[in-house]
């Protein structure tokens, strides 16, 4: 129903400019016939009034070309500002994909074992902490180790293959292009290890869309704390109210939040590129 209303009202305006060129056209002859109309004349005034037409033969071009430039300059519509300029993304589970239950269960492991390990390595509390970075790798797997030291090469193996949980979202690399495309600043907020960022960088496609990153190990800091954020718009002189976060964590985004930017818990693809659109963003 929209294109059909659009289309009467370019063609009227099609037909506007058409008809005001045809008199542009008409005008510009008349303007230049008049010289001659009176240098045929005979009057006392023919003279005179020649010159006069011959002067406004040369001056009616250069004054319509002055009107026009003028209303190039300044008749176009100005585009409206943005009220976001730049999309900061989360990287698990909105830029790539991170199912750490399937890869725990491909290993084969009784259901007690299963527990212990996942207890012990992915549900513990050191699996987030080892995104700041302040350790060796191997001192934290000695830590998860210290979980549930019975499986202690179990674990060791689960943590060696443990970049295995990532995958490539298909399509992280086509939003990210667009948004880019499309004007907008984008950059990286992510908790990530050492260890994973290293052996993942190559799924990371996307990257190379980004104005900037922050990853946790790299600055010792983790999100929802607000000094990650303030290491994001302070090293990229970024307004927060400018900024919108997007990551699948609600405690991620409302620390987001609380600095003045604004934020958009990701769920999926499509809920995600809407819930933008309400911002503006599209």
């Amino acid at each position: 129903m929209t294109n059909l209303k659009k289309e009467p009202d370019r063609y009227n305006m099609k037909n506007f400019k058409r008809v005001g060129a045809i008199i542009a056209v008409v005008l510009l002859l008349a303007v230049f016939c008049l010289p001659m109309i009176f240098a045929m004349g005979e009057g006392e005034n023919s003279q005179a009034m020649f010159r006069g037409a011959l002067g406004a033969a040369f001056l009616v071009p250069v004054l319509i070309y002055i009107f026009w430039m003028v209303y190039r300059m300044f008749g176009k519509k100005q585009k409206p500002e943005r009220s976001i300029e730049n999309i900061i993304f989360d990287v698990g589970q909105v830029l790539v994909k991170y199912d750490w239950e399937t890869f725990l269960k491909g290993f084969g492991f009784e259901e007690e074992k299963y527990e212990k390990i996942a207890d012990a390595v992915f549900r513990s509390p050191i699996w987030d902490e080892r995104d700041k970075g302040l350790l060796e790798e191997e001192d934290y797997v000695r830590r998860f180790v210290e979980s549930a030291p019975e499986y202690e090469a179990d674990i060791r193996e689960v943590l060696r293959r443990s970049p295995e949980t990532i995958s490539a979202a298909d399509y992280a690399e086509t939003w990210v292009k667009y948004l880019k495309n499309k004007g907008y600043h984008l950059y990286i907020l992510s908790n990530y290890s050492n260890y994973m960022l290293e052996r993942n960088r190559p799924q990371m496609s996307f990257l190379k869309y980004a104005d900037g990153a922050v990853f946790s190990c790299q600055v010792g800091q983790i999100k929802p704390e607000p000094d990650i954020y303030r290491t994001l718009l302070d090293r990229f002189s970024l307004k927060a109210d400018k900024c919108v976060f997007v990551d699948d964590r609600l405690e991620n985004c409302k620390g987001a939040e609380k600095l003045g930017i604004h934020a958009v818990q990701f769920h999926d693809f499509k809920q995600a590129a809407a819930e933008l659109e309400k911002l503006g963003v599209k």
